[in-house]
């Protein structure tokens, strides 16, 4: 069990601890010669029959908040010590708001330095921190009388700490991956780079490869320490030493997170539920700055409110932080907002979506889907999110690491929630109900189309999508034809779909040109041919094989460029693979005209005609003078 401390400066906090534990927690030289805490202090407890309780000894003064939030992340239970002889003050105040704001509900109050005053006074600060407590909705709080001098009252509390150790309920180990919010980091002669801090999540073990993050150094676990003794693993809820291998001190220190690989995904947006303390007195107001404490990270953010709308005091409303960097969170994530000169506590709250759109098409549909995100439970929430997004679906790969699940756990979820996977890379999962329904209606689109237009093969699957579910992933759409296809008698060819049952009436002289003009672009291959230059070779009259052109072009059978010159469908395929070799060949991922140029064998105008067609499919992108690759082109031409 982790047990913070929490409480004004000079209130007696590293001295409570020093007669629980028997260790001195101020380390700096400064601390000792101030006889004040700046950093955090730790120290762990030993019992029979009893887990071993870690301690965190925050620093009380007002220019140090900072310091005691990074060391309440991830707590189980908080001391607050309120000195008998002071009484009730701001930093009480402060403390026990953060305490409160990140949903820690179990602890004690300990009134210290009681030997120093009178019966009578006792009794008045032991109501004003009841007072407290109830205000702050932890009012099952006990409070315990101490005095580090007489010894009164130490016993009782560190029996109440075991009982708690004894009594504490971990959130399942298994079927989430590991966490490790770092505090500090330092290096050891003969060791290397050592980081301390609190195991959130599953387990860790020597010789563990993972990653830290924001930065993305990928580092190996060469050892661990509980209470300076070596250890083969850690797992959560306990403090521990690592000693990394793969990064230096100087890489890595307090706001770091370490993880694993798949973990790795840093954000500058952030989706959450804030609530403002009552006693602020005006409403936190859209883009307002602030800084963000979450985890041991503290971060500038702004605050985004749907409609620049604000929050009240004592109220609570869902909002965007956009921050200043890069930082690493989670589902469930608790956090702490503090006013632009990082002076006062405005609120906290609880992060939502931790990978935000910058975007929102819907924000009706978007509010829905925050109050399926708010669900703690993750069977809950995916349930609620595939009912939300029965016609787009959801992404596992990215629902799974914002709530931190396995892949096991995640299919099990599946199967409960009455939903299967549609669509690989990226992995989207629907409702099966919400499969039916689709697959009905685009079997009624593809009929409509039918007898709208009986002359055509089929109809694209970009049309398709657009007509059906213009919502969804093109190449989750794609999947999902394919997983209906069966059950609706769809056929797919190429990027052409259609009802087994249809029967085109496109007049003969189209299919006989068609047939007689295949060879002749093919034979051309990346050069293309003008529709004069194909009337030419093949004796067709121009005027009626340009509007047979055009149809096929529509069809998704031909590509035209700007010089109205025609490809087939083959070679823009083949356009695209030369595009995706130059960008992953480029340390870059870009790739210029000229070298596009080179590989396609074509001119540089014709070059450039090309590339613009691939813009506009999306399979490339232009930046400036480069392109680089923008959709995958099995997912714009619906190949496999």
């Amino acid at each position: 069990m982790i047990v913070a401390t929490a409480g004004h400066i000079d209130h007696g906090k590293s001295t409570l601890v020093k007669a629980l534990s028997g260790v001195e927690t101020d380390r700096l030289p400064e601390e000792k010669t101030r006889g004040i805490s700046i950093d955090l202090g730790f120290a762990y407890l030993a019992l029979p029959n009893t887990p071993v309780i870690g301690f965190v000894d925050v620093p009380g003064h007002e220019r140090f908040v900072r310091n005691m939030l990074a060391g309440v992340c991830g707590i189980d239970y908080v001391m607050l010590v309120v000195a008998a002889d002071d009484g009730v003050m701001p930093q009480t105040i402060e403390h026990l708001s953060i305490v409160s704001l990140l949903g820690i509900r179990t602890g004690v109050a300990v009134l210290t330095k009681t030997d120093r005053v009178s019966v009578a006074r006792v009794s008045e600060v032991r109501e004003q921190v009841r007072a407290l407590l109830q205000s702050a909705d932890l009012a099952a709080f006990d409070i315990v009388e101490c005095s580090a001098v007489t010894q009164l009252g130490v016993n009782d509390l560190r029996e109440r700490l075991a009982i708690a150790a004894r009594d504490i309920q971990r959130t399942e180990v298994e079927g989430r991956s590991f966490r490790f919010a770092v505090d500090r980091a330092f290096s050891i002669i003969g060791s290397g780079t050592v980081v301390t801090g609190t195991v959130f999540n599953h387990r860790v073990q020597v010789g563990d490869r993972l990653t830290l993050t924001p930065g993305g150094q990928s580092v190996r676990v060469r050892g661990i320490h509980i209470n300076s003794v070596a250890v083969v693993q850690a797992s959560a809820g306990e403090r521990c030493a690592l000693n990394l291998a793969g990064v230096s001190a100087q890489e890595c220190g307090r706001g770091d997170w370490v993880v694993e690989p798949h973990l790795h995904c840093p954000t500058t947006r952030v989706d959450v539920s804030l609530s403002v303390l009552n006693a602020e007195t005006h409403a936190l107001k859209h883009w307002t700055e602030v800084h963000v404490h979450l985890g041991t990270t503290e971060v500038v953010a702004r605050v985004s409110i749907q409609r620049g709308a604000s929050i009240e005091p004592g109220a609570s409303g869902h909002a965007q932080l956009v921050l200043s960097q890069p930082i690493a969170c989670l589902n469930g994530d608790r956090l702490i907002i503090r006013d632009q000169s990082a002076q006062r506590t405005l609120g906290g709250g609880v992060v939502l979506d931790p990978f935000a759109p910058a975007r929102v098409r819907n924000k009706v549909v978007r509010q829905t889907e925050l109050a399926a995100l708010s669900l703690t439970d993750p069977a809950a929430a995916l349930s609620a999110l595939l009912a939300c997004r029965s016609e787009t679906g959801v992404d596992l790969e990215h629902f799974a690491r914002s709530f931190n699940v396995t892949q096991s756990v995640t299919a099990k979820l599946l199967v409960s929630a009455d939903a299967c996977i549609v669509a690989k890379l990226p992995t989207y999962a629907l409702l099966n109900t919400s499969i039916k329904q689709l697959g009905a209606k685009v079997s009624l689109a593809l009929q409509q189309y039918h007898q709208a237009q009986p002359q055509a093969l089929g109809l694209s699957l970009t049309e398709l999508r657009k007509q059906t579910v213009p919502g969804m992933n093109a190449s989750v759409f794609n999947a999902l034809v394919r997983y209906v296809a069966t059950e609706q008698k769809i056929i797919l060819s190429g990027a052409l779909v259609s009802l087994a049952a249809h029967q085109s009436s496109a007049n003969a002289a189209d299919q006989l040109m068609w047939q007689k003009i295949q060879p002749t672009l093919a034979a051309m291959g990346p050069k293309g041919l003008t529709a004069a230059d194909i009337a030419d070779a093949t004796g067709l009259k121009i005027l009626v094989l340009t509007e047979m052109l055009h149809r096929k072009v529509k069809q998704g059978e031909l590509f035209r460029v700007s010089s109205e010159r025609f490809y087939l469908r083959a070679n823009f395929i083949h356009f695209a693979k030369l595009a995706r070799d130059l960008a992953f060949t480029s340390p870059t991922q870009t790739f210029i005209a000229a070298q596009f140029r080179d590989q396609a064998g074509v001119n540089r105008t014709l070059a450039i005609e090309i590339l613009e067609v691939l813009d506009r499919l999306g399979v490339t992108q232009r930046v400036g003078d480069t392109r680089k690759l923008f959709k995958p082109l099995e997912v714009v031409f619906a190949i496999d």
